[in-house]
């Protein structure tokens, strides 16, 4: 089990290194991250969905000690998870005038001196958030927020997991990558079957695979793996539910730099192969973007916006691609990239909405080839 338990709300204390990293809300409202104001760190949020974006500070009594993360909630209100010694307390700040509010909603234990706790992506629906609690055997996903009690935990995984991916829109199917005898594969957790596991990526039998990303609506994942090419990770991508083998393009291969997809573009129902992926790039001689869609050979590169928060943007669906930044002259801005080319999402498009597939015990072991999509218990959620 995961030596980690819930506890009743409670101060915080000391904890380890600040993340400035921006999370964003899945349907781009809103954002949050931790603001540096001389030395000192406080939360910020920032609304993105008018006319022109804008930052509001939610300083506490006292700056944030190291270790702080924030998430957006949909409603405007900025999650926070609070570090202490083997405790990790959890609340809902928002603003109040000219001062910040705070919701209390508890906390979850760590007792274990290798257990680590973090906050998973922010959840389709923007009501509910995760955190993933992973101990020396076995790992948990607990709920923080959004919950009737305070925090839950509601999954529990063999193995140590890390990543966090969610593969639809209703927060429920969520992709992790789980390290088991000496290999790592990625799995889903149904958190609506009570954290039921089943596969999700097996490519090869002594491969590791992972998933970065995924779209919801065209079913594209962005995957790493070393089965390609053995003791070297590559980029690949596949469709949830479909029979074709992971592509590994060569376009994506930069042996010098590390390559990162951070953002796919929504709306693209049933055309995976052209939606647009946003790439973060670092190299020898500092960072920058990559444009890259499945159906073209070639990676598109830009130059990001100054003060970029690095790794952070989304896709609209009329194929514009945002990239918030921060700088000495602009505290709060979002860079709009027009990329030539990218598809545009139709008007109010009509999905076909696929039949639940029916219940069959979990399939059994196949060939080790580049076709692990077939496993995935997700077909019938493409179109959705």
């Amino acid at each position: 089990m995961t030596a980690c338990a819930i506890e009743p709300a409670a101060e915080h204390e000391d904890g380890d290194a600040p993340r400035a990293a921006c999370a964003i809300t899945a349907d781009g409202s809103y954002a949050a991250r931790l603001a540096l104001d001389g030395e000192s760190w406080f939360p910020e949020r920032w609304t993105l969905d008018g006319p022109e974006p804008y930052a509001v500070p939610l300083p506490a009594h006292q700056p944030e000690e190291p270790g702080t993360e924030v998430q957006p909630m949909g409603d405007g209100r900025v999650l926070i998870r609070r570090p202490t010694d083997g405790r990790h307390v959890f609340s809902l700040l928002y603003p109040t005038g000219p001062g910040t509010g705070e919701l209390p909603l508890g906390a979850v234990q760590c007792p274990e001196e290798e257990a680590r706790l973090r906050m998973l992506p922010p959840a389709p629906g923007g009501d509910k958030a995760y955190a993933l609690a992973v101990g020396q055997r076995s790992s948990a996903v607990w709920l923080v927020a959004g919950g009737a009690f305070g925090p839950e935990q509601v999954a529990q995984i063999p193995g140590r997991c890390s990543g966090g991916v969610w593969l639809d829109r209703e927060g429920r199917m969520l992709a992790l990558d789980r390290e088991s005898g000496g290999r790592t594969k990625a799995v889903v957790v149904d958190l609506g079957r009570g954290g039921e596991v089943s596969p999700l990526l097996q490519i090869a039998d002594d491969s590791d695979d992972r998933v970065l990303l995924a779209d919801p609506d065209s079913g594209l994942l962005l995957i790493r793996s070393d089965a390609p090419s053995p003791g070297q990770e590559r980029l690949g991508w596949g469709v949830l539910g479909s029979t074709l083998p992971v592509r590994f393009p060569e376009c994506l291969r930069m042996p010098e730099c590390a390559v990162t997809p951070f953002a796919i573009q929504p709306g693209q129902v049933l055309t995976p192969e052209g939606c647009g992926v946003a790439l973060r790039i670092d190299g020898p001689v500092g960072g920058w973007v990559g444009v890259w869609r499945p159906a073209e050979r070639q990676v598109r590169h830009l130059a990001a916006p100054e003060g970029w928060l690095t790794g952070a943007g989304w896709w609209s669906g009329d194929g514009v691609l945002q990239l918030p930044y921060s700088s000495k002259e602009v505290r709060c801005g979002v860079a709009r990239v027009d990329v030539p080319g990218m598809p545009v999402r139709e008007p109010e498009p009509v999905a076909a909405v696929a039949a639940e597939p029916p219940e069959t015990d979990p399939p059994g072991p196949v060939a080790p080839r580049p076709v692990p999509l077939q496993q995935a218990p997700l077909g019938g959620l493409v179109t959705k």
